[in-house]
């Protein structure tokens, strides 16, 4: 798709040499695919990887690159897992659904099948579901990795159920692998496993300040790692000893959670003991503020998971060896859908279609915003989940882990094409940097070999009256505020009392957002453990009006990320209206600036300000020093023709 082509290219340029020298690393494997098996095991090979898949748990048990093991053993797990398995008691049926004696020695594939029978599978880190699970390794001449990936499958007779953590799990060889990669922010030497073991945990378990090694003094958190998947195509570890990298590529984002802006964690150090370098890729995650995939009785569902491809490659250092990864994850996408996938729900590029159109901004009161960062997306339509995870509300698309996202990056101009999207009936949604909420246009219809042309669409971003000032970027993260830029620090929140000792006072036309308005605001903590309980903490923002206001004035909050109970507001020391109850999305304590992104409007009588000097303020109630809000961007309206409520 296009959106991977425009990061990656940005991303690969300065670098080519190193990628060119990576990629001829591998261009001289060209010997034919073989499948082994016995009791226990399958086995793929071509020269370049040797994959061992288990025929019970469809765990992958060994990963040799070039003969090297790059997968842990004794960390307590399999070495390479899908959180949902057959599981042990059901009735499992093992194939080769591609058999290299059939093609020459091009390919091969093996597949591990449990059937639901009145008991769940799947029992263990993604907890169980009630449906068939299959799991699929594939293995082509030329592969430098292995592809992967797992079925879902509800037959409309199975009763409801629900999917828990899931994601495939890679922990491996600590012996070789020391160098973590996500992007070009976490891009670093790791400590080594013994450090974690010997370091003292802080207020969670993730977390440990490490006493030894490199980083003495220091702070380790696994979720310092996390990212939106949209914006990481190739992420992994590599050696700097023996100059090796393993990656997972993700070649579409069709197949996961959240659409385009969907955070999760990716990488680290195990938790467990001996400190395993570890690999995540999550389709169905519960952080910050999770998705929903709930199968209702009755109900007919399935869901291919991938395949994603575990890559391994070589090079003189790890830039060379992410690079060389990034040009993989182009071709791994310019060659979705796969064309060597069948007997499962996965068409064919004939058997899709794409959806093509423009976007043209109107807004007569920012006429000069453009549209920078782009995204376009086609998703089911918001639903409700019908029990389970997600109760409460509708699942829109950032919620979604049931059915399919398609998502591409628009140009400047609006312009967007969506290719490869499965049949279907669709929402179309939009957002941009700059510009407040989204563009949704419902029931678009896809059809296979079609390209639906939508022409120009209209977006009129909603407004409620008069701006009257606004703080930040409306860019669904807290990225421009003070320590957005290294948000990925544990304990900030702890520095908030020292850097803010009378709280956050904000001076409309003169303050800086980028170092007066805090990256989060969180209740007062009374030490650097990040422990307790914190006080309340409230914020103001000091503005001019030229006269005395009359009629609606409405406070648009759009928050990127939240876990205070809710706000409250004064507007000149009398109370102007509250939040209401907020949805804990647990971003601050996962050491992030974005995740679920709503608006709360706090409307109230414009009668409340006057002339001259006003002193709007925002409390966020004392709680644990983590239960905070992420502004993405504040906004006050004023509508002078409307009446106020209760008068």
């Amino acid at each position: 798709m296009q959106q991977w082509a425009k990061i990656i290219g940005a991303l690969v340029a300065f670098n080519i040499m190193a990628v060119n020298m990576a990629g001829a690393a591998e261009a001289t494997g060209n010997a034919a695919v073989t499948l082994g098996e016995d009791d226990a095991s399958y086995s793929l090979a071509n020269g370049i990887i040797t994959a061992q898949v288990d025929k019970r748990s469809g765990d992958l048990i060994s990963l040799k690159y070039k003969g090297l093991e790059t997968l842990s053993s004794g960390s307590g797990h399999p070495s390479g897992y899908w959180s949902h398995t057959p599981g042990h008691g059901a009735r499992v049926i093992n194939a080769v659904t591609i058999n290299p004696a059939n093609n020459g020695g091009e390919r091969a594939e093996v597949s591990v099948k449990g059937f639901y029978q009145g008991t769940p599978l799947g029992a263990g880190p993604g907890g169980s579901a009630a449906a068939d699970i299959e799991i699929r390794y594939a293995l082509g001449r030329g592969d430098a990795g292995v592809y992967t990936y797992s079925i879902f499958d509800h037959k409309a007779d199975y009763p409801r159920t629900s999917i828990g953590e899931a994601r495939f799990c890679a922990k491996l060889n600590g012996q070789l692998f020391d160098w973590m990669t996500i992007d070009a922010n976490r891009n670093k030497l790791m400590a080594a496993p013994q450090d974690w073991d010997k370091g003292t945990q802080l207020n969670m378990k993730e977390a440990r300040h490490l006493n030894t090694g490199i980083y003495a003094g220091q702070v380790e958190h696994k979720y310092d790692y996390s990212a939106i998947q949209f914006n990481i195509p190739a992420f992994g570890w590599s050696s700097t000893k023996q100059h090796v990298g393993l990656w997972f590529i993700n070649p579409n984002i069709e197949y996961l959670s959240g659409g385009a802006t969907k955070v999760e964690l990716t990488g680290h150090l195990d938790n467990n003991a001996g400190a395993a370098p570890t690999l995540l890729n999550y389709w169905r995650g519960s952080h910050y503020g999770g998705s929903s995939c709930v199968i209702a009785p009755g109900e007919a569902w399935s869901r291919v998971i991938g395949p994603f491809f575990i890559y391994c490659n070589a090079a003189p250092t790890p830039d060379a060896m992410w690079h060389d990864a990034l040009a993989q994850a182009t071709k791994e996408t310019s060659k979705w859908p796969y064309d060597w996938v069948s007997g499962v729900d996965y068409p064919h590029k004939a058997q899709r279609g794409t959806v093509a159109g423009q976007l043209a901004l109107n807004d007569p009161q920012a006429p000069n915003v453009s549209m920078t960062n782009l995204l376009v997306g086609l998703a089911h339509p918001d639903y409700s989940p019908g029990g389970g995870r997600g109760d409460g509300g509708l699942v829109d698309w950032q919620q979604d882990a049931k059915y399919y996202e398609f998502w591409v990056r628009g140009d400047g101009q609006g312009h967007f094409s969506i290719p490869n999207v499965r049949p279907g009936t669709y929402t179309l949604h939009a957002i941009a940097d700059g510009v407040l909420s989204e563009y949704a246009k419902t029931d678009v219809v896809v059809t296979p070999g079609q390209t639906l042309e939508l022409g120009q669409l209209d977006w009129k971003p909603v407004r409620f009256g008069r701006q009257l000032w606004d703080i930040g970027i409306p860019n669904r993260s807290a990225s421009e505020f003070r320590h957005g830029d290294h948000y990925w620090q544990w304990g900030l929140y702890n520095q908030y009392p020292k850097e803010f000792p009378n709280d956050v006072n904000f001076i409309i036309g003169k303050s800086d957002y980028h170092t007066d308005w805090n990256y989060a605001q969180v209740p007062r903590a009374q030490d650097d453990t990040g422990r307790g309980t914190g006080t309340a903490t409230t914020w103001s923002v000091t503005f001019d009006l030229p006269q005395a206001p009359h009629g609606k004035a409405t406070l648009r909050l759009a928050i990127a990320g939240n876990s205070a109970r809710n706000i409250t507001l004064t507007v000149n020391n009398k109370p102007a209206g509250s939040t209401g109850s907020l949805p804990d999305t647990a971003t601050i304590r996962r050491d992030a600036i974005r995740g679920y992104w709503f608006e709360r409007d706090i409307t109230f009588d414009a009668a409340l300000m006057q002339a001259g000097q006003n002193v709007l303020q925002l409390t966020v109630p004392a709680g644990g020093v983590m239960n905070g809000v992420e502004y993405d961007y504040l906004r006050l309206e004023l509508d002078e023709t409307a009446t106020p409520s209760g008068n």
